[in-house]
């Protein structure tokens, strides 16, 4: 039986979001802002009906894992390791513009250079989660478009890892030993293999000696997606990052469109309670002493990141709206940079007023860069219906 604390949770989210987003839709307003909101006002910062959002983030990032399992079921290795070459440079060479320009809007804030360079290293990053969840799946994931913004993420998810691995060894409460980011590194190859070997010696004989059992075949490949994420995990990767390599091991087998499908559901309802906790987490009343870096940072980014893409991606010879378009699907912050500003405070790395600036302004740059991409671009969740696609 469900705790009656968790059960009154999921009532208050999943009752007030159904509320939310129907005024956002006769509004013509992103649905995820609508979750957020939700969050911001019900959350322990506002009205506080609830109160402890811990258990609720754990379950949230179940979610965040099936987003990239179903990613990964969408791209074959062959293709990956193209996507991968083709974006390296791109990702490599933005991150360092996005790093310097925040770590300078930071000091001439008055920050000190140690909460700068955190700063610059959160805000790097764009959101997997938005730039996935707004891609429509049948359109875009087998386009141009599509590939580029996933191959961009996930080289941005490789690279955040390391980054919790660097603010871990600064911190005082979570060092970590230098020794641990070449075992990362090793580990990353290993699990890759493992997976594969997996895959083939075990995984597809089941699936074609019981595909007939469609239950049993979805819950193969749960079971199958939360086994990499631990594995993932236990070996210093991240639970995402597991869920990926699962997806891209399965996605060979013809059996990963019917997979692919009926996970959607399922995914979307944990991706709900993470929307909520992004906005539950925000002190509001806190804001009020960092708000205006906060704003600043936001709109920087949100203005900085969309050409920087734009112009490295059309040098390296991709067509300028196609260019432009992965551009402002990643003109965001990322869901890394509130788990790295979490990180670097219990670390004692930064105060409370870096780290308002840095989950202040990653907020403000998921509801404007969504509100951006779902008036402008084709999406799931789109305001227009000529633009809705999935």
């Amino acid at each position: 039986m469900a705790a009656p604390d968790t059960l009154n949770s999921f009532l208050i989210i999943f009752s007030g979001a159904a509320v939310i987003a129907t005024a956002a839709l006769f509004t013509r307003q992103p649905m995820l802002i609508a979750y957020i909101l939700l969050g911001l006002v019900v959350g322990p910062h506002g009205v506080s009906l609830i109160q402890d959002t811990g258990e609720l983030q754990n379950i949230a990032e179940i979610g965040i894992i099936f987003l990239l399992f179903l990613v990964g079921l969408d791209l074959p290795p062959a293709k990956l390791k193209n996507l991968l070459e083709e974006s390296l440079l791109t990702a490599l060479g933005t991150s360092i513009i996005f790093f310097v320009a925040t770590g300078g809007i930071m000091l001439l804030a008055g920050f000190q250079p140690l909460e700068a360079f955190v700063a610059g290293l959160a805000m790097t990053f764009s959101s997997t989660i938005l730039g996935i969840k707004l891609l429509p799946t049948t359109a875009l994931h087998h386009r141009h478009i599509g590939e580029l913004v996933i191959s961009l993420l996930l080289i941005q998810d490789l690279l955040a890892i390391f980054a919790i691995l660097i603010l871990g060894h600064l911190g005082t409460q979570q060092a970590s030993e230098p020794l641990d980011l070449v075992l990362i590194i090793l580990g990353l190859p290993v699990l890759i293999l493992g997976a594969y070997q997996v895959m083939q010696r075990l995984i597809v004989p089941l699936i074609a000696r019981f595909d007939d059992f469609h239950e049993y075949v979805f819950l193969l490949a749960i079971g199958w997606c939360l086994a990499c994420a631990e594995v993932a995990h236990l070996m210093g990767l991240s639970y995402e990052i597991g869920g990926f390599i699962a997806g891209v091991a399965l996605a060979t087998n013809p059996i990963a469109k019917y997979i692919a499908e009926h996970l959607k559901p399922l995914r979307d309802f944990f991706l709900i309670i993470f929307f909520f906790t992004v906005g539950a987490a925000l002190n509001i009343s806190l804001l009020q002493v960092a708000w205006l870096p906060a704003l600043a940072l936001a709109l920087t980014l949100v203005m900085l990141k969309p050409w920087t893409f734009y112009w490295l991606l059309k040098g390296q010879g991709e067509e300028p709206e196609t260019a432009k378009e992965v551009g402002f699907r990643l003109g965001q912050g990322s869901e890394f940079s509130l788990m790295l500003s979490y990180i670097a405070i219990s670390g004692g790395l930064i105060g409370d007023s870096a780290a308002l600036v840095i989950q202040g302004a990653t907020v403000l740059t998921l509801v404007l860069s969504s509100y951006w991409v779902v008036s402008r671009y084709p999406s799931p969740i789109a305001a227009r219906p000529e633009l809705r696609r999935d």
